[in-house]
């Protein structure tokens, strides 16, 4: 996710990694560099990005919190009040991004706090915002909004790779039938973002009733689509307490 933040960024990163060579590909990307550990990144960087493990946050701020100016979590699992207990006396800001912010398509999900430092604020919220949808939650609520679109593009490649088969079974070639898929899901998308997110609507405007489209819909409901949906959501959230 790291990498994602940066290619949607789209300018020069300072970075470290454990794996010195993912920190100098990423710094060759972005025309950033690679530095030698966390301490480095914090001691030059404006605004440090956590994105570690969640059970490395005591580890990892023990090398970095004396000269953090400011601190971004990306961290699942990991609440504004551990964070700021970890980071005291500085800004700290949670977002949780989605995968498509590489392509700055993505949503960003914000923890809503109150102000710290009203410039550092607005540019951190500026910056995270450049990447797509900015959606400000509760604390409270981060990891099932996480739930929501933190782990959809893996569930919208497996839905998108399930039609996919379904047309091969019937004889349409793998790559035809993924270029309609796909664009199918991003015009569908597009369409409901104007239209207010009106799902029904658009569900009753696609299928009359008695065509097969509405037989589509019926076969999806019956085999559990919907249950399934929740079943993940579950897990994720099994997960996260």
């Amino acid at each position: 996710m790291a990498r994602a933040l940066a290619r949607g960024w789209g300018r020069p990163v300072l970075c470290a990694d454990p794996i010195a060579a993912r920190a100098a590909a990423l710094a060759s990307e972005t025309g950033g560099e690679a530095l030698g550990g966390n301490a480095e990144v914090a001691a030059r960087a404006d605004l440090v990005v956590l994105a570690h493990k969640p059970a490395q946050l005591e580890e990892v701020a023990a090398e970095v919190r004396s000269d953090a100016r400011a601190v971004a979590s990306i961290l699942a699992v990991t609440p504004l009040a551990r964070l700021k207990e970890a980071y005291p006396d500085r800004p700290v800001y949670r977002f949780i991004p989605s995968l498509p912010v590489e392509v700055r398509a993505g949503a960003v999900v914000q923890a809503i706090d109150v102000a710290q430092d009203a410039p550092t604020d607005a540019e951190v919220e500026g910056l995270f915002a450049e990447l797509g949808a900015l959606v400000k939650v509760e604390d409270r609520l981060v990891d099932v909004a996480m739930g929501l679109m933190s782990c959809a593009p893996a569930y919208m490649a497996l839905v998108a790779e399930a039609q996919i088969d379904a047309g091969v079974r019937y004889g349409i070639p793998a790559a035809q039938g993924a270029e309609l898929v796909v664009q199918t899901m991003a015009g569908t998308a597009e369409l409901l973002r104007r239209r207010g997110h009106d799902t029904l609507a658009l569900r009753r405007e696609v299928a009359s009733p008695g065509g097969v489209t509405a037989r589509g819909l019926d076969a999806l409901e019956q085999a559990g689509l919907r249950g399934a949906f929740a079943d993940a959501m579950d897990a994720v959230m099994g997960t996260a307490t």
